[in-house]
């Protein structure tokens, strides 16, 4: 499940990093600050999950926590500008925050369950 949710996190991260991009450049042609605003967040949103996806082959807690902070940046986002994906992103965020989070459990637990020699 590492895998998945690396490679997942990181096309997310892709994803949003180019949407918000767009958002952000568009909002800036036709002057409106509180949707620029609203994507430059999102580009700080794309830039976590990407990072998130890569921490998560090697180190699935930091990545929960990273799309956790992702994830909040997104709602915080959500609240500015007329962006309404992404909040979208935001639940998806989630999701992935309990992915790597069920990642991580499975991980300690078979390490914890290896029999003594």
């Amino acid at each position: 499940m590492k895998i998945a949710v690396g490679i997942i996190g990181i096309f997310l991260g892709l994803l949003v990093l180019l949407q918000s991009c767009t958002v952000a450049a568009t909002s800036g042609l036709v002057a409106d600050k509180a949707t620029g605003g609203a994507g430059a967040i999102g580009m700080l949103v794309g830039l976590l999950f990407f990072v998130a996806g890569g921490f998560s082959f090697s180190l699935p807690l930091v990545a929960m926590i990273v799309f956790a902070l992702g994830s909040a940046f997104a709602f915080l986002a959500s609240t500015q500008g007329s962006f309404g994906d992404i909040s979208i992103w935001g639940f998806i965020g989630l999701a992935m925050t309990a992915m790597s989070f069920f990642t991580w459990r499975s991980a300690k637990r078979r390490t914890t369950d290896v029999p003594a020699a």
